[in-house]
Parts: C-alpha cells; structure tokens; sequence
C-alpha cells in the first residue's frame, strides 16, 4: 500500500470537506487540486472517488443533524414525529427536479461540462450572483424599515404589509442602523425550517438543478434558491445540507453502478485510497458545517462571492496561460 497516495487521498478529502459546503465549489476546487496532486489511479476511479468521496462529507450532516433528522426519536412527541416525516417529505421533494433532469444528462455533462472554462464561468457568475442577491436583499431589508416606521405609507406599503417585509425581522426584534451592519444580520420572513413551505422547498429543489453545471456548487445553487424565496441564511443552510442526503447518496451510488458496469475493479490500494478521502472528509466537514452555520447567523454571503470570482479569474489564468 503506497502511503503517498494515502497521503494526497487525505489531502483531497480536507478539499471535499471544506468546499461541499461552503458555496464555493466543491467540483473547481477539486479539478484544481488534480492539477498539483495527482493520484495515481485510472480515469475510471477518479471520476468515481470525485463522487464517492462526497459520502464521508455527507456522513458529517447525519450525525450532525441526526436528532433533527430523526423521525423515531424518543424526545419527540406525536406531533413532532408528524413535523419530521414532513421534513423528509419536502426533502425528497426537492431532490426530485435534479434526479429527474440530472440522470439522463450524466454521461453528456461529464463529457462535456467538466472542464476549466465551464468551471470557472460558472464559479464567476454564481460569485456575481450572490453579491447582487445580498446586496437586493440588504436593500429590500432597509426598505422595510423605512416603510415599517410609524406614519410610513403610500407606494412603499401594500394591504397594511410594508415594502420589505417579506425580509423583514420580527417586529420584537429592532432593525439595526443601516451603518451599523444591517447588511451582515440574518432575516427572511422563513425562520425556521417548519415555515418552509412544501411550494418553497419545490422551488428550492428546482434551484439546485443548476448545479448540474460543474463549478456552480450544489450548496451555493440552492442557498441562493432559499435566500431569493424569502429563507434566512440559517434556514436556506441548513436546508441545503438535508438536501444533500439523497442527492449525494444517489450520486455516488449512480457512479459505483457505471464504474462497475464498465468493467472497473478496486484492489486493496484503491479502497484505502477511498476509505482514507472519506473518512477525512467527514472530520473536515464536521468542523466546516459548524462553522458555516455560526458564520450566517452574523454574516452575509458576500465573501463567498468575491471568493468564487477571483478562484475563477485563478482558473481561467492557470488553464490558458499556465497550464
């Protein structure tokens, strides 16, 4: 068993567990890292680990999440019970508009999407994307107050609902001035995850078919669904990692049915190398969702998009002029 390649396993595994969730890109993250850490197995069981390897990630999100997730719990009572089985429901829900549209287009976007220049577009534009939704959402919020203050109406009012309030804070909760970082403050008028609408948790899954385009990230297309439909960042989060249970575990299951059926194998030394990928993931990601779900209660998304534009230009400088 060849211990550098456990070693670069490792390292690939700390990359998946930082960026699957983080809206940054798991997928140009890790065709980058090839470029420098190069494992040596074939092209079959690369494009199987870059899928695979998404368990040990997911793993992370069932134990984190597990007494949330848990219908059977024993703290729960009846109606509690009937909450998560719903939970699942929307889940499920949402994850149907990508099974449907992504499995027959595998095999055609694997050929043809996996590649620097689609990567790096996408990772530019979704980094436009989540400045530009911050910033209306910042403003939306801002307006809201404006028109939420006491003798505000006209244009800025409908039906008694002031303009903004879909993004509004409860009314026991003052807005903070606008200088003193109203922009960075969680809101949205879904709160919490039983607000979360069976028409909402449609509209995010239908979001997160635009991660079938590598470089976008799945938990940057659907955030951005949930923060566009009125979730605050904590909800639209938390969401997003409850999504990726039967998406990944779909995924990876797809790709080992095609690696199998075309006639791969895996000796001693490619099931440590996924072994070791997975189980590094699931540490890293433990610690990266903890500090995700800390960091959006405080923040907005705006870093990440600045983030995804210069990881692009990175890409695109590397590939053409480098590479």
């Amino acid at each position: 068993m060849d211990v550098a390649e456990l070693l670069k396993s490792a390292f690939l595994g700390l990359v998946e567990g930082v960026t699957e969730w983080l809206p940054i890109s798991s997928t140009g993250h890790m065709i980058l890292a090839d470029e420098f850490v190069k494992l040596s197995v074939s092209e079959e069981f690369w494009n199987m680990f870059l899928v695979v390897i998404q368990l040990g990630a997911i793993l992370a999100v069932c134990v984190l999440f597990f007494g949330e997730l848990n219908p059977f719990a024993p703290s729960k009572g009846k109606d509690g019970r009937r909450a998560t089985w719903s939970l699942w429901g929307k889940i499920v829900l949402g994850c149907i508009p990508a099974a449907v549209i992504g499995m027959p287009l595998d095999d055609f976007m694997e050929e043809h999407l996996y590649n620097a220049t689609v990567v790096a577009a996408a990772l530019i534009v979704y980094g436009i994307a989540f400045i530009a939704i911050e910033s209306w959402r910042a403003k939306r919020l801002r307006e809201g107050a404006v028109a939420g203050s006491p003798g505000t109406s006209g244009a800025g009012a409908s039906a008694g609902r002031p303009a903004g309030a879909h993004f509004a804070r409860p009314a026991a909760a003052p807005v903070p001035a606008v200088d003193k970082g109203a922009d960075g403050g969680d809101f949205g008028s879904i709160a919490a995850l039983e607000d979360l609408s069976w028409k909402t948790a449609l509209g995010i899954g239908c979001f997160q078919v635009l991660s079938l385009i590598p470089g976008t990230s799945r938990s940057g297309s659907t955030i951005i669904g949930g923060l566009l439909l009125g979730c605050t960042r904590t909800v639209a989060s938390k969401f997003t990692f409850f999504l990726a249970i039967p998406v990944m575990f779909g995924a990876s299951l797809l790709k080992i049915v095609k690696f199998l059926a075309k006639g791969g194998a895996m000796g001693a030394n490619e099931w440590a190398i996924m072994g070791v990928g997975c189980a590094v993931a699931f540490v890293v990601s433990v610690l990266a969702i903890r500090w995700l779900m800390g960091f959006v209660r405080r923040h907005d998304f705006k870093a990440f998009g600045v983030y995804r534009i210069v990881l692009g230009v990175v890409v695109l400088a590397y590939f053409y002029l480098v590479a």
